[in-house]
Order: C-alpha cells, then sequence, then structure tokens
C-alpha cells in the first residue's frame, strides 16, 4: 500500500469516527455489549492511529521553532556578550549580564517573556481541560490577576526597584537576618525541584499524542534543548526566546479557536451545548473547604496564590528588575498582565471547544484519550490534521509554553544558589571566569536532574491540579514571610521563621492527606457529566463505567 493510500485510509476512518450520525444508543435502553459494538468495525486503537496526522511539514515547524531558540542563546551568549565584554569591563558585570541583562532590556520583550513563563505548558492544556471537566469555576481566578497586580504595583515591586537586587530573597537577609535568607531561599529551591518535572511531562505528553514518540524518549531532547540555550544565552536569550514563544502560543490558539468554531457551527452552538452540559458555572458559595471551586477559595485563595507570582516569584522580580526603572517595570506590569488575561481566556474558550466538540463522545471514558491531559491534543489532531503544519505549530507552541517557564526557572536558580547560598559563605572574591563556570554549572545540574522526577509525576494524577497543590505548601509561607518583611516593620525573626516552618507543616499534612485520599479514592470531587451516546467506534464499556464512578 502507497503510503498515499494509507493517508487517505487513515482520513476514511477518522471521518467515520467522528460521524455526526452515531450509530449507538442511549446508555440505559442497552446492554453493554450493545454499546461497546457499533456499527462501524473501528476500535479506539486504529482511531488512535488514524489521528496521528504528525507529518513532515509538522516535523519541520517543530523543530525550527526549536533551532530559533537554538539560535537566539547562541547569539547571546556568544556574539552579543563579546560586544557587552568589549564596552564594560566593570568587575561583577559577567553577573549582571547573565541574571538580569545589565539592567538594560526592553520593556516589550521583557512583558512577553512574563506573559510566555507565566503560562507553562501545564496552564496551556491543564486550564482548557479543567474548563472541560469541571466548567468555568476556574475561569473566574482570571479576577485576582488584575487584584494582585495592582497590590504588586504599590506595595511590593516599588520595594525591589529601590533596593536593585539580583535575587528577591536577599531582601529577606537584610530585613530579617540571614537565617531566615538561607530558609526562604531554601523554599524556592524546593518549589522549583517540584514543580521542573511537571513542566517537562506536560510538552512530552503531548508530543507523544501527536507522533506516538514515548513520553520519556522526548524528556531529554527538551531538557537539552532548554538547558543549552539557558546555559549560553542568560536572561537576554531567555527574555528573547520567550518573546519568540509567546507570539507561538497566541498563534496556535487562535488558530485553533478559529477552526474549532467553524466546525462546530458557530460560537451559539458551541454556548449551547456547553450550557447543556453544565459546563457554564461559578463558584460555589459557601464555606466549605471541601467544595472544590467556593468564591472564598477562587477570589482569596486565587488572589494570594497570584500575589505570590507577580510580586515576590523569584523568576517575575527578575525579569523586573533587568528593566532600568521603576516606570519601566509598571510599563511591564501593566502590559503583562492584559497579555496574560488574553492568553487565559483564549485557552478558557478552548477549553469550551472541546466539550462542545465531545459533548456526546467523551474519549477519556472511551479511551481514546488515555489521560485527561491528552484531551487538548485530541482536539487539535482531530480539528487541525488535516492541514499539514498545524498540529506542528500547536506541539510548537506548548512546548514553547513549557520550555518559557523552564529555561527561566533554571535562570533563577543560578541567581539564587550563587546569591544566596555560594557568595555569602565565600570570604575571598571569586572571579568572572569562576562566576561563569558555576552560573552555567548550577543551570546543568538542576535541568539534568528533573529527568528522572518525570517518571513520578507520570503517576500522580491531573497535572493542574498537582501543580497547584504541590506548589500551595511553599507559596503560602513564601507570601508571608515577604508580605510581613514590607508592611509589618514590629514582627521579628523569630516570630517568622516559627510561623513559617508551622505552615509548611501544616500544609504539607494538608496536601499529601488530600493526595492520598484522592489516589485511593477516599474522596473525589464530583465531576460534570459525559456522554458516550454519540461514539461510532469501539470502546471498552468498563473503562466507562469504571469513569463514572471516580
Amino acid at each position: 500500500m502507497s503510503a498515499q493510500d494509507l493517508a487517505t485510509g487513515r482520513k476514511q476512518i477518522a471521518e467515520a469516527a467522528f460521524s455526526s450520525e452515531p450509530t449507538t444508543t442511549t446508555l440505559h435502553s442497552v446492554d453493554s455489549a450493545d454499546i461497546s459494538t457499533p456499527a462501524h468495525n473501528i476500535n479506539v486503537a486504529e482511531l488512535s492511529s488514524s489521528l496521528q496526522h504528525f507529518g513532515f511539514v509538522d516535523y519541520f515547524v517543530f523543530v525550527l521553532m526549536l533551532v530559533v531558540c537554538a539560535v537566539i542563546g547562541s547569539y547571546f551568549g556568544f556574539v552579543d556578550k563579546k560586544k557587552t565584554r568589549d564596552n564594560e569591563k566593570r568587575r561583577g558585570s559577567e553577573a549582571l549580564d547573565y541574571l538580569v541583562g545589565g539592567r538594560k532590556m526592553k520593556v516589550i520583550p521583557v512583558a512577553l517573556s512574563l506573559v510566555a513563563s507565566f503560562v507553562s505548558g501545564i496552564s496551556l492544556l491543564g486550564t482548557s481541560t479543567e474548563i472541560y471537566v469541571y466548567g468555568t469555576q476556574y475561569a473566574f481566578i482570571l479576577i485576582t490577576l488584575v487584584i494582585s497586580g495592582i497590590i504588586s504595583w504599590y506595595v511590593f515591586l516599588p520595594v525591589f526597584c529601590n533596593l536593585q537586587l539580583t535575587s528577591t530573597y536577599e531582601y529577606i537577609g537584610k530585613r530579617f537576618s540571614r537565617r531566615m535568607q538561607l530558609f526562604s531561599a531554601a523554599l524556592f529551591v524546593t518549589k522549583a525541584i517540584i514543580w521542573l518535572p511537571i513542566a517537562i511531562y506536560v510538552p512530552a505528553l503531548t508530543f507523544s499524542q501527536v507522533s506516538g514518540i514515548g513520553v520519556h524518549t522526548i524528556t531529554p531532547v527538551v531538557i537539552a534543548i532548554c538547558t543549552f540555550y539557558t546555559t549560553v544565552g542568560g536572561i537576554k536569550g531567555v527574555v528573547w526566546t520567550d518573546a519568540i514563544q509567546s507570539i507561538i502560543m497566541y498563534s496556535s490558539l487562535v488558530v485553533l479557536m478559529i477552526k474549532g468554531t467553524y466546525d462546530l457551527g458557530g460560537i451559539s452552538v458551541m454556548w449551547q451545548r456547553n450550557a447543556d452540559g453544565g459546563r457554564l458555572n461559578m463558584p460555589e458559595v459557601t464555606v466549605d473547604p471541601t467544595v472544590r471551586m467556593s468564591v472564598i477559595s477562587v477570589f482569596v485563595g486565587g488572589t494570594f496564590f497570584k500575589l505570590q507570582n507577580t510580586s515576590i516569584n523569584q523568576p517575575t522580580i527578575q525579569r523586573f528588575m533587568s528593566l532600568s526603572s521603576l516606570n519601566a517595570i509598571k510599563q511591564t506590569l501593566f502590559i503583562f498582565s492584559f497579555g496574560l488575561t488574553i492568553l487565559y481566556l483564549c485557552c478558557v474558550y478552548v477549553g469550551l471547544i472541546a466539550f462542545a466538540t465531545y459533548h456526546d463522545c467523551d474519549p477519556i471514558s472511551t479511551g481514546l484519550a488515555e489521560a485527561r491531559d491528552q484531551l487538548i491534543p485530541l482536539l487539535v489532531l482531530q480539528v487541525l490534521g488535516e492541514f499539514p503544519g498545524l498540529p506542528g505549530l500547536f506541539v510548537s507552541a506548548v512546548f514553547s509554553a513549557a520550555l518559557s517557564s523552564i529555561s527561566t526557572l533554571l535562570n533563577s536558580l543560578a541567581a539564587v544558589v550563587l546569591e544566596d547560598f555560594i557568595k555569602p559563605n565565600v570570604r575571598t572574591s571569586i572571579s568572572e571566569r569562576t562566576v561563569a563556570i558555576v552560573m552555567r554549572t548550577i543551570v546543568i545540574a538542576f535541568g539534568l536532574s528533573s529527568i528522572g522526577l518525570v517518571y513520578v509525576v507520570e503517576k500522580m494524577g491531573m497535572v493542574l491540579q498537582l501543580s497547584a497543590t504541590m506548589q500551595s505548601i511553599l507559596y503560602g509561607p513564601m507570601l508571608g514571610i515577604f508580605t510581613t518583611g514590607v508592611l509589618m516593620p514590629w514582627i521579628n525573626e523569630k516570630s517568622v521563621l516559627a510561623g513559617s516552618i508551622t505552615a509548611v507543616i501544616t500544609m504539607t499534612w494538608i496536601c499529601v492527606n488530600a493526595q492520598v485520599a484522592n489516589v485511593t479514592g477516599t474522596f473525589r470531587h464530583t465531576k460534570l457529566p459525559v456522554s458516550v451516546e454519540g461514539c461510532d467506534y469501539e470502546f471498552d464499556i468498563g473503562r466507562y463505567l469504571n469513569s463514572t464512578k471516580e
């Protein structure tokens, strides 16, 4: 059989499977054998194979994105670095240039970099999946971006700008003590170790869904490329690759939104199907802490959660500190907040498209999507698969989101380890060459060490919830330390340290028990209903029945 015949056959299988005239009847009127044996002899494995339209053009688009990232990193690591070295011979310029770009970065690229790194691959896929599974409750957290941005504008950013620090935890050392500085920096490093493998797993999962290549095959590739351009390019390479990657993210989402809406028959059809499926919902008005999305958890908890990211988070503040003035920082904050809100709204819209597309044939229940986080890649293959290059564009977007977040965090780890752990403990001055070697070694070490932890993440369920849960253990105490330092000058080091340790222990106990309860099935959040009545391919009915019990 020729390649053309094979491609034609796959397209016919996919079109038959997603026919608008299903042959199965309702779950309540027939037995399980009838449901799982539709008229068309198409099974999940055949359909999954037929949808993998990742061809030469898609690979070209994907590889082109990676090459651009590598080229940008190489430029700032070799060409621009030589210019900077020739123009500036001052002591300490190596660390200053590598970590904060000499404090001469421009507003637009830094704002785009913040958007790209803030919306990781976890958020890009996880937000849409969240809307599909639980409805629009999570979308209301976007309101907290405005609240947290205002607080950052007036409270935190002026402090960091006036001090001109590279590591935010240097402030803790100045405000409280060296011991508190180490404690806070250790919390950040711990958070990074937890988060890095989660961020790596998401793009690898997407690539596996569309290409058939295993997660653990692509993971080392992601790490190698990201580590390379972060290591050689420093913050300048990170910011400019982030800016390019943010454009890729916006472009891919817009294309998916337009084509997905067109295939459904318009916005009204999409909206009605989501309304009928109960997806257009609001946070519950309750004080019950076991409710997944309540008004208190979304607006109060969400505000503090976003405030940590926009006000004291090392990667965020490090980009702000790469700008030349407080006025430039505030301009960047405004553009960043607006751009981030738009990007999140696009993710919400994609989630609504996903449910409207699969409103009568849930691919998670049938096994067409092996995990919830494979849902959106599946949607991309169905909606954009007939256009060469567009699936590659979306995969590039997911990788862009992940790479931007990972590279930023790796660069920030270099700043924190150097400024908070190494320099204070070295009595003699460190040469420029030694500083350069140390910073790049830190990036490589953290990048490579996260590969093995991907195996752990793979077994722990829905990545958006996992990411938020694990980081919440540390976000609260970290925000508390900074808020106390800035707003409560009468509080001393012992009180803050005791409160922070208590908070970490308490949050660890709550989050670990919540995850254990989720894994063992002793506590489950109620999912919104799904249907398989419109499925026109064979699937394991037992899988569907088990999914309804979760």
